[in-house]
């Protein structure tokens, strides 16, 4: 290091100032063995050092002050990831998340990276991410989308560090995440499609559901309840399904032909089903496997009662049964007020068509 004394002139006054230690940038580095002048030197990257490419001794350390690789999709065919900075922090799981990472590749690898991960996660991260596996894999089978997985983590989360909806195994509580975050996505599915899914009771599920209801009402004033709705609001609660949200399901699942054209008819009868007093405190499923039936003679695309039983999950006969009801009160329903032509085209011109079971 070297130091000097600069002086400073202005207007014939003179002021001394020490100069700062700073490094000697005019070193110049010389291989001790080769003692070649100018020296033969190569920066190897790599390995972080400055090497003579003579006679390959290390002569100093280096820093790569390059920039930071980048990674874009399709920029190589061997989708390697050259990110040396390793994944983004998952925030549904707690802790640093600076654990060793073991590569899969040499005989043994994937041993030592299961023994590696035992010792790093403790039981409440594993019960975690076991939770989060089982909610992905129940989501994807019944094609929820991402933003319902994600709603029902985000929930799970928060009765996870809440210590909430103690003594109920995590069986039923995942049913029950996934049963909220499908009615606060808008993509609501029934207490029975929900045990079909998770082979958790009814009974079981229904429990769950209220006290997770009343957790997330209670934590109504935290910003952490807007992320576990995943809608960016604080939690609010929402009626049971109805048979007009359950017709736009069913429909896509029942390969017609011009689906939105049956699921319109269709949703207007089920929004005007609680005019047939008949109908009134039947299941919304069974309504909206009527609803349909109706709908896809009055649109020309007849569906067999067995085929929207078995998308429906109820009965053949229990969906006959309520049509029968909706049949009887087909000249309040089927009027021009309900189904003006402008909207529903030549729809009433198929009453006709329409069976009488």
């Amino acid at each position: 290091m070297a130091s000097s004394t600069v002086t400073f002139e202005n207007g014939g006054a003179h002021v001394a100032k020490d100069a700062e230690f700073r490094e000697d940038l005019n070193r110049i580095l010389i291989c001790p063995e080769c003692k070649e002048d100018p020296p033969n030197l190569v920066e190897e990257y790599s390995s972080g050092d400055m090497v003579c490419a003579t006679c390959g001794l290390v002569l100093d350390r280096i820093i790569d002050t390059r920039s930071e690789w980048r990674t874009f999709s399709g920029d190589d065919n061997g989708n390697d990831d050259p990110s040396r900075v390793g994944d983004a922090p998952n925030l549904m799981i707690d802790g640093d998340q600076l654990q060793t990472a073991i590569a899969f590749d040499g005989k043994g690898a994937k041993n030592l990276a299961h023994l590696q991960n035992k010792i790093n996660q403790d039981k409440g991260t594993k019960a975690l991410l076991q939770a989060y596996r089982d909610i992905q894999a129940l989501t994807d089978s019944i094609n929820a989308g991402t933003q319902v997985a994600n709603t029902a983590k985000h929930i799970f989360k928060m009765v996870d560090d809440n210590k909430a909806l103690k003594g109920k195994s995590q069986e039923a509580i995942v049913a029950g995440c996934i049963f909220i975050a499908c009615r606060q996505t808008d993509v609501p599915r029934t207490f029975r499609e929900v045990y079909g899914l998770t082979k958790v009771s009814k009974k079981e599920i229904g429990r769950v559901f209220k006290q997770l209801e009343a957790f997330l009402q209670k934590m109504g004033g935290e910003d952490k309840v807007a992320k576990a709705t995943g809608l960016g609001q604080q939690y609010q609660a929402k009626g049971s399904t109805t048979a007009d949200e359950l017709c736009i399901r069913y429909c896509s699942n029942l390969g017609f032909r011009n689906p939105v054209r049956v699921e319109s008819v269709a949703r207007r009868l089920a929004a005007i089903s609680n005019e047939v007093s008949d109908l009134a405190g039947r299941s919304p499923l069974s309504v909206a496997a009527a609803c349909i039936y109706m709908a896809s003679h009055l649109a020309g695309e007849p569906k067999a009662t067995k085929s929207i039983s078995v998308v429906s999950s109820v009965s053949d006969g229990t969906v006959k049964t309520a049509y029968r009801y909706l049949y009887a009160a087909k000249d309040v329903i089927l009027t021009k007020e309900h189904f003006p032509e402008e909207i529903y085209g030549d729809i009433l011109s198929h009453v006709d068509k329409v069976p009488a079971n």
